[in-house]
């Protein structure tokens, strides 16, 4: 294979593929990015875990094509140090693959492109598509609640579903819960659960933010494809249950709190500045138009802060993990938001309000 590309093209596209490649391998063909290229097709780059997979082509000039694979890091780090503006000559023969770039030349171990494994699709019979908008709006109002505890393997994930007419995603960890509900979009109405991995969303949220359009969605009960212009992103899909979460959202919590989410969240954040590491722990006291926030940490002090709110209920005292709540009130872009609460113990919903498209529940803590 011989090739001859723009450096900026090539870091480009290797910045999309080599972040899949695991830094520590024990089989070395996973440590590697395929390279192939076909006369007038292109530059075709190629990164797989073996759970997941990106497919991009760039453009090249290809004077002989043929395939071979070498480590990908390595790649990456020789063409991001190579001159801005130069033309990369990329040439493969007797399993190593040499690089030109000016007045740079590297040689690199390469491995034979039939040793490549490729994730194989099999059927995708559900197939749509969503604007990119909406899948970047998915992936950050949910991506945040992702569980990162491996034995409960079913949370590891986004959950998208469509219930009611509408397509929904929801995350959870056990400690909070996020949902966004999207307009289901043709093509998607008998497509079954699935639980996309949180690897795989973050590689997908990298690439949306070059896609304009729409993405074409395909899955399956075992594998997703996104189609995303010149990349195509597989991965394999969680083979588990995921919970009801339904159930933990609250419809009867009878005491309404509405707040500016950012003069809550900087109160938030300041008080919390004591919390010990460990609890994290904020206390909520609510009185007739305004709550107090409070932190006591045996460590390091006690901090409390007053913020206005609209609240007209019976006064109630409730804790949260200012971890999580400052995660949640991140996510809410208006200049209000809605907490609805039941009392010290039980599930509290957030939400922007009745018509918006994202909501969260978090469970109190005991402080």
């Amino acid at each position: 294979m011989k090739a001859t590309i723009e450096r900026a093209t090539l870091l480009k596209g290797l910045g999309h593929v080599h972040s899949v490649v695991e830094r520590r391998n024990t089989i070395p063909i996973l440590s590697n990015v395929l390279l192939e290229g076909s006369e007038g097709g292109g530059l075709r780059l190629m990164a797989t875990d073996l759970d997941l997979q990106i497919d991009e082509t760039v453009d090249a000039s290809v004077s002989d094509a043929g395939a071979t694979t070498v480590p990908a890091h390595t790649l990456f780090d020789i063409v991001r140090k190579l001159p801005e503006g130069s033309q990369v000559e990329l040439s493969a023969a007797e399993g190593r693959l040499s690089i030109n770039a000016g007045r740079a030349r590297f040689t690199l171990a390469a491995l034979p492109r039939d040793d490549f494994p490729v994730i194989a699709e099999g059927e995708l019979p559900t197939r749509f598509e969503l604007p990119a908008a909406s899948l970047k709006q998915i992936i950050d109002k949910t991506r945040f609640a992702i569980s990162t505890e491996e034995t409960r393997y079913y949370l590891n994930g986004i959950y998208l579903h469509v219930v009611d007419g509408d397509l929904k995603a929801a995350a959870t960890d056990g400690h909070r819960l996020a949902r966004v509900t999207v307009e289901r979009p043709d093509g998607a109405d008998n497509m079954p659960g699935v639980i996309i991995p949180r690897k795989c969303v973050a590689e997908l949220r990298k690439l949306l933010d070059e896609v304009d359009g729409t993405v074409e969605i395909s899955l399956s009960e075992s594998k997703i494809r996104f189609g995303l212009g010149n990349a195509v992103l597989t991965s394999k899909l969680i083979d588990g249950t995921f919970p009801d979460y339904t159930r933990v959202i609250p419809t009867a919590n009878d005491k309404l709190l509405k707040i500016d989410p950012r003069s809550f969240e900087e109160g938030v954040d300041r008080v919390s500045t004591i919390a010990s590491e460990r609890t994290r722990a904020v206390k909520m006291s609510l009185d007739r138009d305004r709550i107090t926030l409070s932190v006591t940490s045996p460590e390091n002090g006690t901090a409390a802060e007053e913020v206005a709110a609209d609240y007209s209920a019976a006064g109630i005292e409730i804790g949260f993990n200012a971890r999580y709540l400052l995660d949640i009130l991140h996510q809410i872009e208006g200049d209000s938001v809605e907490v609805h609460l039941a009392d010290a113990a039980a599930p509290t919903l957030l939400r922007e309000n009745d018509k918006a498209a994202a909501l969260y529940v978090l469970m109190p803590m005991r402080v």
